[in-house]
């Protein structure tokens, strides 16, 4: 670690992994040449595509970190890391498998059962069983421990009550991890009584509202729950030991290359259009340095998981500072587009432009507004 104990050591995967890089790239290719699919941003949240994703599974591409004895390849998180950085650097439609394989998997091996492990994990390496995130509430912000939903013991499990916000691809996942408080809340000890459950989207008492976002897209939405019932089986971890749980999640939700890779597609994208003249051409060095730093930082993030490290604020940094610079290109490329002189070679750039920019307010809220961020950051240094 450095002084501070912010940041892990860097992880330097440059020769050791250039095999792996070579063959997802030759994949991403053909792909690409056949038409697979058209490069986009923000894909890791708003591309579904269940086909893409079994390709993938089928390389081993998913469920590296799952052990084989749970049908997963008993791989690395930084190979994992190598994989998923080239996925989004080519702009490739991830999202029904993204959410699964990044959190919820490491959460099963970490707190499930073995009969939770063997139901879920294989069907996730398999890229046959997605998942939501049942953690923000409406009115809540980023203020988890303010959580409302209850749960209420009954004869052979709980019955769950409650509303869950912002949750991606909930009307096509299979399942969500739901926080939900199990005892009265303490003013003293705001983040003690929480509990998180597997729900089956599919229950009785769950209705699925769509969130249409200003692109027109639907992946957000609404999941109101009315006494859902889950059974004993399904308590993930231990009753009360929700918090603790929760925030061991957030090291993988928030320090993945999805955190500054997002607009990536646009940014090689404006590398092609400056050859043509494009004014993006002048801020290309300047973001690409930052990428640069940001994927030692998120690749750093990646070996202290692998060997076992805490790494929830050097995930809260990744974070903070990826979602800047993912949305900084965005602003770059806008800034820098000559919409009079458009050319039919450039109008997928603007398409691409266009949604970067509809896309951009969401990067800084989800996994933990800015504002959270800081003060996690801050904490961490003493400044707090």
């Amino acid at each position: 670690m450095n002084p501070n104990g912010l940041l892990p050591r860097v992880f330097d995967d440059a020769d050791r992994y250039d095999s792996l890089r070579r063959e997802v790239r030759a994949f991403l290719r053909e792909c690409l040449d056949s038409g697979s699919f058209t490069p986009g941003v923000d894909t890791w949240l708003t591309d579904w595509d269940p086909q893409f994703s079994r390709s993938l599974a089928a390389r081993g591409w998913i469920g590296m970190t799952i052990p084989v004895e749970y049908g997963g390849h008993g791989r690395s998180h930084v190979e994992r890391f190598v994989v998923t950085e080239e996925l989004l650097a080519a702009g490739a439609p991830v999202a029904a498998h993204w959410i699964a394989d990044r959190q919820i998997a490491p959460s099963l091996m970490r707190f499930g059962t073995e009969e939770q492990k063997h139901r879920y994990l294989p069907a996730i390496a398999s890229g046959e069983c997605y998942f939501g995130i049942g953690m923000s509430e409406p009115d809540s912000g980023s203020d988890l421990a303010s959580v409302r939903t209850k749960a209420v013991r009954v004869a052979g499990g709980w019955r769950l009550t409650g509303t869950k916000v912002w949750t991606s691809g909930a009307h096509r996942a299979d399942a969500f991890f739901a926080l939900a408080r199990t005892s009265p809340k303490d003013a003293a000890a705001r983040h003690a009584g929480l509990s998180q459950f597997i729900v089956d989207l599919r229950s009785d008492g769950i209705d699925i509202r769509p969130i249409i976002s200003m692109t027109g897209n639907h992946h957000f939405n609404e999941v109101v729950m009315d006494a859902v019932f889950v059974a004993d089986t399904m308590v993930l971890g231990n009753i009360g030991d929700g918090w603790r749980q929760v925030t061991s999640e957030l090291a993988f939700e928030r320090s993945g290359p999805e955190r500054f890779l997002s607009t990536f597609a646009l940014l090689a994208a404006g590398a092609e259009q400056a050859g043509a003249g494009c004014r993006f051409g002048d801020d290309i060095g300047r973001l690409m340095a930052r990428i640069t730093g940001l994927h030692h930082m998120s690749a750093a993030v990646a070996g202290a998981l692998q060997r076992g490290e805490r790494a929830d604020s050097a995930a809260a940094v990744v974070k903070l500072l990826g979602t800047a610079t993912e949305g900084d290109i965005a602003e770059c490329a806008d800034l820098s587009l000559d919409r009079g002189a458009e050319t039919s070679r450039g109008r997928r750039y603007r398409e691409l432009v266009d949604l970067a920019i509809l896309q951009r307010p969401g990067f800084t809220l989800r996994g933990g507004t800015t504002e959270v961020l800081e003060g996690v950051v801050a904490r961490e240094l003493g400044l707090r």
